[in-house]
């Protein structure tokens, strides 16, 4: 994948990739699909304490591939997101696993989650009143 399809257009793009950002596209979807089926799952929260009680098996009941059993074993949502996760799914397994969206962010930036949120403070604008 090289970053640069247009989801809503004809496959083109004027945009430059950036790198190392994965494109979710009907690709990502398609090898994505048992991995964002169990995570839609998660919904209800008999299937959350289901995952909890028995991660391997749930992992059967959808079919994940190996790589996506990986990604999760090793609770990387990076290696998830390329296995075809999807983030706006991938959230309710993060939040099982105790994630917070630092830590995702520090995951993606290869921070330590704390070197992240000094960062996100360093570069904070003051607020000022009446904005």
């Amino acid at each position: 994948m090289d970053g640069t399809r247009n989801l809503a257009g004809n496959g083109e793009s004027d945009r430059a990739p950036i790198p190392g950002t994965p494109l979710f596209d009907g690709e990502a979807a398609g090898r994505g699909y048992q991995l964002n089926a169990m995570c839609y799952s998660f919904n209800d929260a008999r299937n959350r304490a289901a995952f909890l009680e028995d991660e391997a098996g749930y992992c059967d009941r959808f079919g994940l591939t190996p790589q996506q059993r990986d990604a999760v074993a090793a609770r990387n949502v990076l290696a998830m997101i390329e296995a075809g996760g999807n983030i706006y799914y991938l959230a309710k397994l993060a939040g099982i696993f105790g994630f917070n969206v630092q830590d995702v962010g520090a995951q993606q930036t290869g921070m330590t989650v704390e070197a992240f949120k000094q960062m996100l403070l360093d570069r904070a604008l003051p607020v000022q009143e009446g904005e």
